[in-house]
């Protein structure tokens, strides 16, 4: 690794709103508690991976590319759970139809809808890199990636722990650790890289460490045409630079730890823009700016803390954002997000950042959080309890075995009432709900692609139980009718494959307040 700048004594400065623009809306905090997919990652259609697909278990290399070579198809939903160590001796190439992997590497290429999720004690993916290249709606959770080299022995993915390029959409790679031992000179090169047209992309509640190089989100200062990233919540320490480099479009980095970056951090260049928000950066070097080229990037940046924090002189090619750090464009984003205090970032990420950490999160007031839902969820091996459902409001529905797939999902609906959403009812939190404009009305539950389901679960929002009279529920694809009955509750029907589930309430004796629209494959 390079060695370290010196690190100059300096006074905490907080970074304020300027003049209004600044100004942040912290919408809905059910996101950030339910554990489930957040961020760009939640735009475009939306990240589901393999949920809604078959579940399998894989301990080398080897399996995990036959589980996707054994697929009906490149797009056949699939989970796999994944324990043990992956390395160069166990895993090889496997060849199929809805497959195209190499040896050496876990490659992601020319498919979609995957999800890859550590359980177990762990899984450790060792000297070997995960490539997704030409597929989307993929899901990367509860792992750990270290010392993949691009030089030296053993070589694997160009030295990125995990590197996307050449076409990708929709990726969520949450609660995972990237490590290296060294910088360039070491053999190593970046943890998280993105180039060659990347898009809708969050990296969630990770550690990232003991690198020369965080990330890049484009690979030259022509690569531009890489888009909408989010990084919230993770832990960076021990880098020397690109956390991350942004090359063009726009990425939303909040409420991350920044400890120990010697040279530089977030790098926006080439017409970049990055949101900075409520992050905290501690014992660092310029960790803002537009570095190491003249094609300038830009910044919107409100609450966060400069703790001995250094910044250089300004240089033809070298423009720190510091001291007095500073907005110099606005950038606004199109999905609810809840900011912790930067004061409290390194004290909550430190407990729920990176691998078998029990995926735990933050409940937006910088407490950490067992899920209580999301595409999948292991049981937690370290963490606090899960809260029970409430016991008040009426009879209680005991929540289901599976995974609830409409954390996964978008909903829309016929009508709703002043103050509701539609999201209300797949967020996870009973707090919310959606009404129609009246006493009847629909809601749906949808994704990107056909979805098995055979149960749903209606639950009424505290206050209104028992409201909901006669219902129907549809193929919100086809119309056609799969249940029929009255009251909230469990709906179980013939399992069925649609982008659409659809409740209907036909009847009421009040205005409905539907808190959460559950499905389950089975």
């Amino acid at each position: 690794m390079k060695p370290r700048a010196a690190l100059g004594i300096g006074t905490a400065v907080a970074v304020t709103a300027i003049g209004g623009v600044l100004a942040v809306a912290l919408p809905m905090r059910a996101n950030a508690a339910t554990g489930g997919v957040t961020g760009f990652a939640t735009q475009n259609g939306g990240t589901t991976g393999g949920a809604g697909g078959a579940t399998v278990t894989a301990s080398t290399g080897t399996a995990i590319h036959a589980a996707l070579c054994n697929r009906a198809s490149s797009s056949t939903p699939i989970i796999i759970q994944v324990s043990g160590t992956i390395n160069h001796g166990n895993t090889a190439k496997v060849s199929g139809d809805s497959c195209n992997t190499a040896a050496g590497v876990i490659e992601l290429k020319d498919i979609s809808n995957v999800t890859i999720i550590g359980t177990g004690s762990g899984a450790v993916f060792d000297q070997l890199g995960i490539h997704i290249r030409n597929s989307s709606n993929i899901i990367i959770q509860n792992v750990t990636v270290r010392n993949v080299k691009k030089s030296g022995s053993p070589t694997s993915n160009g030295g990125d722990a995990i590197g996307m390029e050449s076409t990708v959409r929709n990726v969520w790679v949450d609660h995972v650790t990237l490590e290296a031992s060294g910088g360039e000179d070491e053999g190593y090169d970046g943890l998280f890289d993105m180039k060659d047209d990347v898009k809708y992309v969050t990296l969630s509640y990770s550690i990232l460490r003991n690198s020369g190089r965080g990330g890049l989100i484009g690979s030259s200062e022509s690569d531009t045409g890489n888009n909408y990233i989010t990084f919230h919540h993770n832990a960076y320490s021990n880098i020397d630079s690109r956390t991350p480099l942004l090359r063009g479009g726009i990425a939303h980095i909040y409420n991350n730890s920044y400890t120990n970056l010697a040279e530089s951090g977030i790098n926006s260049r080439a017409g970049g823009r990055a949101r900075v928000d409520s992050n905290y950066f501690k014992d660092s070097t310029d960790v803002l700016g537009t570095f190491y080229t003249t094609e300038a990037g830009f910044w919107q940046v409100s609450g966060n803390i400069f703790d001995n924090v250094t910044w250089s002189a300004a240089s033809g090619d070298h423009r720190p954002a510091g001291p007095d750090v500073t907005s110099n464009t606005t950038v606004s984003i199109p999905y609810a997000y809840t900011l912790d205090g930067a004061s409290c970032v390194p004290n909550v990420v430190a407990q729920t950042a990176g691998a078998n950490k029990g995926l735990q999160v933050s409940n937006g007031t910088c407490v950490p959080t067992s899920p209580t839902g999301g595409p999948v969820t292991p049981p937690p091996t370290t963490g606090g309890p899960v809260t029970p459902p409430p016991t008040t409001g009426g009879p209680v529905t005991p929540p289901p075995a599976g995974t609830n797939l409409s954390l996964a999902g978008g909903a829309d609906g016929s009508s709703k009432a002043g103050g509701t959403s539609y999201g209300n009812v797949k967020d996870g939190d009973p707090a919310t709900y959606w009404s129609p404009s009246g006493t009847t009305g629909s809601i749906s539950v949808k994704w990107p692609s056909a979805t098995s389901v055979s149960r749903i679960t209606i639950r009424e929002a505290s206050g209104a139980t028992g409201l909901i009279g006669a219902y129907r529920v549809l193929n919100g694809d086809t119309g056609a009718v799969l249940k029929t009955g009255s009251g909230a509750g469990a709906i179980t029907f013939s399992a069925t494959s649609a982008k659409k589930i659809t409740f209907e309430i036909i009847s009421a004796s009040g205005t409905p307040r539907v808190a959460e629209f559950e499905t389950y494959a089975s």
